[in-house]
């Protein structure tokens, strides 16, 4: 019964480690994307719109 608990807390741990890693790769992959283009297109950063005030500034790594 100790053995099925083990394998069974295994099995959880490394699905939730292979959902991390995925998450991560497509993260990263998104952010290498977001260069080639402004990399493409010369850009030094993307301007978002601020909407309480109308604003623009530069996009921040987390958004």
């Amino acid at each position: 019964m100790i053995q099925l608990i083990l394998l069974i807390a295994v099995a959880v741990a490394a699905w939730i480690g292979y959902r991390r890693f995925i998450a991560d790769a497509e993260r990263l992959a998104r952010n290498r994307r977001k260069a080639e283009k402004e990399r493409e297109t010369g850009a030094i950063g993307t301007l978002v719109k601020d909407p309480k005030t109308g604003e623009y500034r530069l996009r921040k790594d987390g958004e």
